[in-house]
């Protein structure tokens, strides 16, 4: 996919948008890339610009929960490889997120989840009202559940998330499988046409005031 950096000065709605597509799958170009890829083409069919990044095959460790990266200030995790803070800083070059998952046990993959867990905590102040999808990826079952997985990131960062004509998920266990999946093609061409409708539409509005977090709990 085409790779496109813009000047920070110049207003989203004056430049080329980009959307950030993750792949989570530790197979790099089978059935979660060619549902990403329907997606992307779709995208820049309307003019935005796309890039599919990989999460790979190295292990990925878990996020330990020490708030290193908030108090080093600089919203990048303390465990500096190349997989989590280098797709920080893709996330916070592009306008939109999609990312994307296989099934394996009626969830998402768990490295793409230690991922995400990661790339929240440490940068999701500065991803707050970016448009955001989800999709899955499965033989059969348990896709619904993973993009609910996935969706909860989206949630409780204030990023908008963005619908097609059905659940965004696409069948089958090969390439050739998941293209035959007429409505689950059709689904991710329809997620990419809303995706940058989306950030059309609200690329001119500013985001509203964020209020400071109150946190509570249940023990008094």
């Amino acid at each position: 996919m085409r790779e496109a950096r813009t000047p920070k000065n110049i207003r989203r709605e004056e430049r080329i948008m980009k959307v950030l597509l993750i792949n989570g799958s530790p197979n790099e170009e089978r059935c979660t890339h060619t549902a990403l890829a329907e997606v992307a083409g779709a995208l820049e069919a309307q003019g935005v610009e796309t890039e599919i990044a990989w999460i790979g095959r190295d292990p990925i460790r878990g996020c330990l929960g020490c708030g290193g990266c908030s108090k080093r200030g600089d919203h990048r995790c303390i465990f500096n490889d190349d997989v989590v803070n280098g797709l920080i800083e893709k996330a916070l070059d592009a306008d939109g997120l999609i990312v994307g998952s296989p099934v394996f046990y009626a969830g998402a993959n768990g490295a793409l989840l230690s991922v995400l867990d990661r790339l929240f905590f440490a940068a999701s102040s500065q991803l707050r009202f970016k448009p955001a999808a989800a999709i899955a990826s499965a033989r059969r079952a348990g896709t619904i559940l993973a993009v609910d997985q996935i969706n909860k990131y989206f949630q409780i960062c204030c990023m908008p998330v963005v619908s097609s004509n059905y659940w965004p998920v696409v069948h089958g266990q090969s390439v050739e499988q998941v293209r035959q999946d007429a409505e689950g093609m059709q689904i991710m061409r329809v997620l990419g046409t809303n995706m940058a409708w989306m950030l059309q539409a609200t690329a001119a509005v500013p985001a509203p005031t964020v209020e400071q977090k109150i946190m509570t709990n249940f023990i008094r």
